[in-house]
């Protein structure tokens, strides 16, 4: 529980950053996924799995192998999002240094982000159920399609045995389940949290209905230029799918293992429009008041912060209303950038990797660039890093996950020691 004083939350203590782990359109793995992010190259295309529909492209994970990375039996029994929330977590425990043969599963957490969850195997069932045949629906179509079971089965996989479940908080899912594994660890609940987020948007329903809602970019003559956060002639989202899991510990805990932090999560903020269903607050007070909660949590004041990673979908209302939430925290925003415009939108997933391109931009001291900005949206005053990344001395840089629903979290972020 936060600690409140007259000025909002106190300050509490950073958690380490010790491990993560990539699955996104730009490439699977943190290196590849890393690489593509600063190339800033949309990675939209046409989408044969959404082949007839109103939308019909997306940004999707290349090359992915399941039965070669997890076996064939493991992978025929997950959904899309649940495989890429096992590799995510395998690769983060890795880079981390850590050997799940030999920890204290008692005192291992695990907490995901999942928007949706899964309808990606459900056509058939439901065609199998309307001809009257409910004995022939699959086993595996319930457990493999529960949001629950991206921070299940990394448990199952590694032996995980403490507090576990999963986040759902549309599109700031990712984000909060971070936020609520640093609480864990300052709560003493857990010594180690693999944290973060999965989903797989690009599914036929999910494209439908988004489609329906004219929340999706219509670019079909254009896919790779189709998602322009904060251009002027931005026209909605693209689809699109990933993890990120990041391992935190405490910084005590991290230094006596001698693993060198990648950052620190040193603070955490949510709210509520409590405006709309699905718009959100147009003068984004709420998305502030995140923000600002963000910071104190941190210690940090506005002035130290040197970069933020946008929630920035390329919808017209939602960039506007970011664009002012920035505006009442800042006297004059730190360079912006918005990573959707390369890899899509993950829903559930997108704040988690976008955490964890955070973490990478403090490390390598390099913000990469939004795709796709040709003109500025000469309404929105703002230093969006375009076109090539951008090297910068930084030390602090918060990371915006804002959701249908008016659900806002934001990560604060500072580079290690």
């Amino acid at each position: 529980m936060h600690l409140v004083t007259a000025h909002g939350p106190a300050r509490r203590a950073p958690v380490a950053v010790t491990g993560l782990g990539l699955v996104t359109p730009a490439g699977i793995g943190r290196e590849t996924a890393w690489a593509g992010l600063k190339a800033g190259l949309s990675t939209a295309t046409t989408d044969p799995d959404l082949s007839g529909l109103p939308v019909a492209f997306s940004c999707q994970v290349p090359g992915l192998d399941a039965a070669g990375l997890l076996g064939h039996r493991l992978a025929r029994r997950l959904d899309r999002f649940t495989i890429f929330a096992l590799l995510a977590a395998r690769e983060a425990v890795s880079d981390a240094g850590l050997m799940p043969n030999g920890w204290d599963g008692a005192r291992i957490g695990v907490v995901m982000g999942v928007g949706m969850g899964s309808i990606q195997n459900w056509q058939a069932e439901f065609d199998r159920l309307g001809a009257h045949l409910p004995e022939r629906l699959s086993p595996l179509a319930l457990p493999r399609s529960l949001p629950n079971m991206a921070a299940a089965e990394i448990a199952l996989d590694l032996g995980a045995q403490g507090p576990n479940l999963v986040v759902s908080a549309a599109c700031a899912s990712g984000a909060s389940a971070i936020g609520m594994g640093r609480d864990w660890l300052l709560s003493g609940s857990c010594d180690v949290v693999l944290a973060g987020g999965s989903e797989s948007a690009r599914l036929r329903m999910t494209a439908a209905c988004f489609a329906q809602m004219r929340a999706l970019s219509r670019r079909a003559d254009s896919p790779a230029t189709a998602s322009r956060p904060f251009d002027r002639d931005r026209d909605g989202f693209v689809l699109g799918e990933g993890a990120a899991v990041l391992v935190l510990e405490r910084i005590k805990d991290a230094r006596a293992r001698r693993a060198r932090p990648q950052a620190l999560l040193a603070g955490y903020g949510a709210s509520c429009d409590a405006h709309h269903f699905t718009a959100p607050q147009p003068d984004g007070d709420a998305a502030a008041r995140a923000m600002r909660a963000a910071l104190s949590d941190a210690g940090l004041t506005p002035q130290d912060i040197d970069h933020v990673n946008a929630h920035g979908t390329a919808t017209p209302q939602g960039d506007a209303a970011e664009h002012n939430a920035l505006h009442q925290v800042f006297r004059r925003p730190p360079p912006v950038t918005a990573v959707k415009s390369t890899i899509g939108h993950a829903i559930g997933g997108a704040g988690a990797i976008e955490a964890a391109c955070t973490v990478l931009t403090l490390q390598h001291q390099l913000i990469p660039p939004t795709a796709n900005l040709d003109t500025l949206d000469p309404t929105l005053d703002l230093d969006v890093v375009a076109k090539v990344p951008r090297p910068l001395r930084m030390e602090a840089a918060v990371s915006n996950s804002l959701g249908f629903g008016g659900q806002n979290a934001v990560l604060a972020f500072t580079t290690a020691p």
